[in-house]
């Protein structure tokens, strides 16, 4: 496994993931400054680009479980996100992957090296938002929200960097050119800048959506919040396991507002796809997703607002660390609600609350519910057929089934 994430060391920020197997997102080298003859400093040299492949669309054998779970291709009856962008602050984008071709509105590079992913990490955020509906072509991996425009905000070149001014400046690019949702699934250390940038944001009406952060095992217990999810008026995304189960690495010092899947993710890489990804990472993307399709369907709500549809709407925590709960993208875009409306926090858990025990849906298996659809659907028409004949067949047997003669009424014909 790689990639803890950006763990709160000063300075310090990383992409919040614990990448799966192989191939794994490979890490460009870091640019450092290199001695000019005269003592001055020559740029850095560009790093080398070693972008990963990643697998075939045939190595996804099924169904990806957060896809089932989440159900959110029922959402798409209402919404799949025309009009809304989204901004990724990452690695960067593959602009090449088939599922996000034509999909990237602009791009900027704050590491001034290329715009391109040559980590794999920001593809792996993208897809999950954005990746474009092939199953007519047997790609078995959705996007939440396929009808986005994605805006890809570089900050850093691999895993970590040292400069913590990054992102704050993609925060802020993103917000200046359009974006309606960030989506940073990053785990950073709380600094002036990023708090300025994330305000800056917010007065823009600009929604951000930001992973938890991530735990290794031999920090639990000394663990300390993340940022920016901690910040106020940010959506803050814990990881759920197939089971809906809190994952052990999501970081419960962070504050919550929701759970999404985190665990045994399949997503792009490259210009192909990669599984068991695990991480608060990939939560806040699913999360992002949501919310894209909640400003699509009611873009008059204010960022807040969206928030506030989204926590009300969720299946309710289960556990510290959970927030509010498993997010849930049709109810998000179909509930009738006040746009006023506010979260109950007696359905979030939270470091301060206890445990709420609620029932929560199983998984959707589309083709089960399909073959269920029609067995039902005959059902229906044969109660239909035997109410039929049995409220006719008395009349029928008098008239010795000798069809009746129907009246029309004098102009009531078309």
């Amino acid at each position: 496994m790689r990639g803890a994430g950006l763990t709160a060391k000063a300075g310090v920020i990383a992409a919040t993931s614990v990448l799966g197997f192989a191939p794994a997102a490979a890490a460009a080298p870091v640019a450092r400054p290199s001695r000019h003859p005269r003592g001055a400093f020559a740029a850095p040299l560009a790093p080398e680009c070693n972008k990963p492949a990643g697998q075939p669309a045939s190595a996804i054998t099924v169904e990806p479980w957060p896809q089932q779970r989440l159900d959110f291709e029922e959402a798409w009856r209402v919404t799949r996100g025309k009009g809304v962008t989204v901004a990724v602050v990452d690695s960067g984008i593959e602009a090449n992957h088939p599922q996000l071709k034509g999909k990237i509105g602009k791009s900027h590079d704050a590491t001034k090296t290329t715009a391109t992913d040559c980590f794999g990490h920001g593809t792996q955020v993208a897809g999950i938002i954005a990746a474009t509906d092939m199953r007519n072509q047997n790609v078995p991996f959705l996007g939440v929200a396929p009808q986005v425009t994605l805006l890809n905000a570089k900050f850093t070149t691999g895993q970590s960097t040292n400069d913590n001014t990054m992102l704050p400046k993609s925060i802020t690019w993103a917000a200046e050119n359009g974006a309606d949702i960030i989506n940073v699934s990053v785990d950073a250390p709380d600094s002036a800048g990023l708090r300025a940038a994330v305000k800056a944001a917010q007065e823009r009406d600009v929604l951000i959506v930001a992973s938890a952060g991530n735990v290794a095992k031999d920090q639990q217990g000394n663990e300390s919040a993340s940022y920016p999810a901690s910040y106020e008026g940010v959506l803050s995304v814990a990881a759920v396991d197939q089971t809906g189960s809190l994952s052990e690495f999501s970081n419960s010092k962070t504050r919550i507002d929701v759970s999404a899947p985190g665990q045994n993710v399949i997503s792009t890489l490259g210009t192909g796809y990669v599984g068991g990804l695990q991480g608060t990472s990939f939560g806040a993307p699913y999360a992002a997703g949501v919310a894209a399709l909640v400003r699509a369907r009611f873009p008059k709500l204010t960022y807040q607002q969206v928030i506030n549809r989204i926590l009300i709407t969720a299946e309710g925590g289960i556990g510290v660390g959970s927030g509010h709960g498993m997010i849930s993208p049709l109810q998000a875009v179909t509930a009738e609600l006040d746009p006023n409306a506010q979260p109950s926090e007696e359905r979030a858990v939270n470091n301060d609350t206890g445990v709420i025990d609620i029932a929560r849906p199983e998984p959707v298996d589309h083709r089960s519910r399909a073959i269920g659809l029609a067995v039902a659907g005959g059902a229906v028409v044969l109660a239909l057929l035997v109410a039929f004949f049995g409220a006719v067949g008395p009349k029928g047997r008098k008239r010795g089934w000798k069809p009746g003669r129907a009246t029309v009424p004098t102009g009531d014909r078309d």
